[in-house]
């Protein structure tokens, strides 16, 4: 077992090792294949087929899974490297950690949004955008979108989705709003004036890549999902006795029928089911 931690409690040393394995792997056109996953598995509630990364109950077994394939890729770099999470609720200066020069770099510049420093601005040749839905080769970010501004998601916002003691429920989607953590942690919103919350929030706060189906372009999405990953563990703490739904297979006569995986159905693309995935300590722990 090996620990993730705190991005402010990295060292120096800590920092470096883990851009040099990013920009390795980014080197080798494995970060690209990780790109690409994560924009085939963003299907939304209109779409047709099999709705596995998001706006579905799989949300949080789904990107564990795929973290944690990520987080492998990195230690075939560098075997001590291990994803480290950014706790947005307590670390929102824009130009704090994570967003140093040494580490991943800040904001972007007014007018194109494109980010001039740290180890991925473009300038630096080692982080080209091949991956997206844009034409543009820089990494992008727009910190609190100031033409229409959004703030962090707060920890009283955080604590409202880790309170509910129901893991999710029908209609499974993106309108599963009356109970469940997975929508209230994921962040969709229907007919609210104050928009998405929690985990979309911080992807919109972000702005530039980190708002589309590519969002791991920005390699402040691993910061962001291991964090969303310690949450989940946090309300498995919190609510000993629920689990994860639905246990069972949904029936023919429901709606969404084929779309959502319930516990022992596997995940494309690794056929991994949820109930695998229950249980991190098998494979890492969080320092606090």
């Amino acid at each position: 077992m090996y620990t993730r931690k705190n991005q402010k409690d990295l060292d120096a040393g800590e920092r470096a090792r883990f851009v040099t394995a990013l920009l390795e792997v980014k080197r080798r056109g494995v970060y690209d294949e990780f790109v690409r996953l994560h924009g085939q598995y963003f299907v939304s509630d209109g779409e047709g087929g099999q709705r596995v990364g998001h706006m579905s109950p799989s949300f949080f077994p789904w990107h564990r899974q795929y973290l944690l394939e990520f987080e492998r890729a990195l230690q075939q770099v560098d075997p001590k490297v291990t994803l480290p999470y950014w706790d947005w609720t307590t670390d929102q200066s824009p130009t704090a950690g994570p967003w140093t020069d040494d580490f991943l770099g800040g904001n972007g510049r007014p007018g194109d949004h494109r980010v001039m420093t740290g180890p991925f601005a473009f300038d630096r040749g080692g982080w080209p955008v091949d991956v997206g839905v844009t034409e543009e080769k820089y990494l992008m970010r727009d910190f609190g979108r100031p033409a229409d501004p959004v703030a962090l998601p707060t920890p009283a916002e955080l604590a409202r989705a880790v309170d509910d003691p129901v893991y999710d429920s029908a209609p499974w989607d993106s309108t599963s709003t009356t109970a469940g953590f997975r929508n209230k942690m994921e962040g969709w919103t229907v007919g609210e004036k104050e928009g998405w919350h929690n985990h979309n929030r911080v992807h919109l706060w972000v702005g530039g890549q980190m708002t589309g189906g590519t969002s791991p372009n920005d390699p402040v999405f691993w910061l962001h999902h291991t964090f969303i990953d310690l949450v989940w563990a946090r309300w498995q703490a919190r609510h000993p006795g629920s689990v994860y739904e639905p246990r069972r297979p949904l029936p023919a006569s429901d709606p969404q029928h084929g779309r959502v995986i319930s516990l022992d159905e596997p995940m494309s693309p690794w056929q991994v089911r949820p109930s695998e995935l229950l249980d991190h300590t098998r494979f890492y722990q969080y320092a606090p």
